[in-house]
């Protein structure tokens, strides 16, 4: 078996435009980061498909899942720029990009279930935590990984999912849509205050979240997980476990004041790694969010993908 590293060259098409933080070389990175430390040999690299609006609408409304990519189709045809708030920006390759990183995220959790991979991890952008429902924002237009828990829960039939999300702002997207799905437990820890300004009080009873001071560093953030995650975790016992990848909580990443480094988010992965040996087959599915330090972004990714390939 293997772990499986779902990409698309579709996703570098986004473009928000001169320093913007999250552009497309932040696949680039990554992806230069692997080759250069040998860890692309360990890897099952798979395209991903273009999700359906079907596969959208399970985590968005409708109407949204419709007006955004019929939006997105006259950018496209029209060869237009259009900016949905002050940090999110769509372009003419932004609809391949965002159709790739959910199909990304569904094609992952298919292959996860199917027992065609132990894990797998999502290389994709536009990011996705901060779309809710019905709103594009901060960055993000589809909420993957609430449109890949939602794909195991109706599409498979498990009854419990697990969601962790530790970019350093708050998934407030994934908290809107997941709000009150009992089948699904998020747990999540950010910098407060900190955009979005959310999250200091939980949507719903079904989330864990940690609000963290600016300037926290890893052994406080591992503690915190210690005590207030994995006892929480362990008594919902998911049989699947999504992760929403941000390392923009590394001590060099200028868009948070968190302190964290590899090591941190190589022990966070693999407790994460236990816990689904534990109560989920092993069954990971993780999908890049945040990180917009490049050098970083790449080593972190690299640890954390160096634990799910069992490899560290």
């Amino acid at each position: 078996m293997s772990t499986v590293f779902y990409s698309h060259p579709d996703c570098r098409l986004h473009d928000m435009g001169p320093g913007h933080p999250e552009c497309p070389a932040r696949m680039d990175a990554i992806a230069d980061h692997l080759l250069a430390t040998g860890l692309d040999i360990a890897l099952d690299f798979r395209e991903a498909p273009l999700a359906t609006l079907a596969q959208v609408g399970r985590a968005h409304t409708s109407g949204y899942a419709t007006e955004i990519t019929d939006l997105l189709e006259h950018l496209r045809d029209e060869g237009e720029t259009r900016a949905l708030d002050p940090d999110t920006i769509a372009c003419p390759g932004t609809l391949a990009a965002v159709l790739r990183a959910a199909g990304a995220a569904v094609a992952a959790t298919d292959d996860v279930i199917a027992g065609r991979a132990d894990a797998a991890f999502c290389c994709v952008r536009p990011p996705g935590h901060h779309a809710t429902r019905d709103q594009a924002m901060g960055f993000c237009f589809f909420n993957n990984v609430a449109i890949a828990a939602r794909h195991a829960l109706d599409v498979h039939g498990l009854s419990r999912v697990a969601i962790i999300d530790f970019d350093v702002h708050h998934g407030n997207g994934t908290e809107d849509i997941i709000a009150g799905d009992e089948r699904v437990l998020m747990c999540s820890f950010f910098q407060h205050p900190l955009y979005p300004y959310s999250g200091g009080v939980p949507k719903g009873t079904n989330m864990v979240n940690v609000p963290l001071a600016p300037y926290t560093r890893g052994p406080t953030i591992r503690e915190a997980i210690e005590t207030l995650w994995l006892p929480a975790l362990d008594e919902f016992k998911p049989q699947m476990v999504f992760i929403s990848a941000g390392f923009d909580a590394h001590r060099e990443d200028d868009l948070g004041q968190l302190g964290m480094v590899e090591a941190d988010y190589e022990w966070i992965t693999r407790r994460l790694v236990a816990l689904a040996a534990q109560h989920s087959q092993g069954r990971i599915v993780s999908c890049l969010e945040g990180g917009y330090n490049l050098s970083a972004l790449a080593r972190s990714v690299a640890a954390h993908v160096k634990v799910l390939a069992g490899l560290s």
